[in-house]
């Protein structure tokens, strides 16, 4: 057996997602590591479990399979809806729930042509379109809140957890867009060629899932 063929090779975003991902995959037997925390490695060998883990930012985890540097990855849905890349989308993980939403100050007021600032351009442009509301779309990398308090942008497109920074800055959830989980996505090349591996870790995900229900 060709042991480097073997391996899986497998995007991780770093933060959130990693540590409730990290528990769903030892819940199915594969012995991850739980806190990355306090590790500067990018790359980490998982041989017990022939995994090699890529520690990533989440927006870069689709480009990664996308180009098969990794074989399969998990990101949050909003991500791959953003960047639609050219992947396989295996299975909903069911973690890191929250929902996309359109945000405001509470005494906003419709204008024509409303500005409105997102990390998701594209995401926001189709969903504005799609009901026939025409806006100019300002994308921002952080602080997305900072925007209507600024005068920036009339709204902001953004994802919701909690809705606690929204309360601590004035805000307001005017719209939910859609719900939003983490889903294990694969590249095209490796899903033919390392099937038995990927699909087996795809049965072993899902029992588990199935299982916490």
């Amino acid at each position: 057996m060709n042991e480097t063929k073997d391996i899986l090779k497998v995007a991780m975003p770093k933060g959130r997602i990693y540590k409730q991902a990290s528990r769903l995959f030892r819940e199915a037997g594969l012995l991850i590591q739980e806190d990355l925390e306090d590790t500067r490695k990018l790359i980490i060998e998982v041989p017990d479990a022939r995994m090699e883990l890529i520690m990533a930012k989440p927006v870069d985890v689709p480009t990664y399979v996308e180009y098969g540097v990794a074989d399969i990855g998990v990101v949050g849905k909003d991500v791959l809806m953003e960047e639609n890349k050219d992947v396989y989308e295996l299975l909903d993980l069911g973690i890191a729930p929250c929902r996309m939403s359109v945000i405001g100050l509470p005494d906003w007021k419709p204008v024509m042509n409303p500005r409105v600032a997102t990390k998701y351009p594209n995401v926001a442009s189709q969903y504005f379109r799609e009901r026939g509301q025409q806006v100019e779309v300002i994308k921002l990398n952080g602080s997305i809140e900072l925007a209507p308090l600024i005068g920036l942008a009339d709204r902001i497109v953004d994802m919701v957890e909690t809705g606690q920074t929204l309360r601590d800055n004035g805000l307001v959830e005017m719209e939910p867009m859609f719900g939003v989980t983490s889903r294990l996505i694969a590249n095209r090349v490796s899903y033919r060629m390392k099937n038995d591996r990927i699909q087996s870790l795809c049965d072993r995900l899902q029992a588990t899932l199935s299982a916490r229900v």
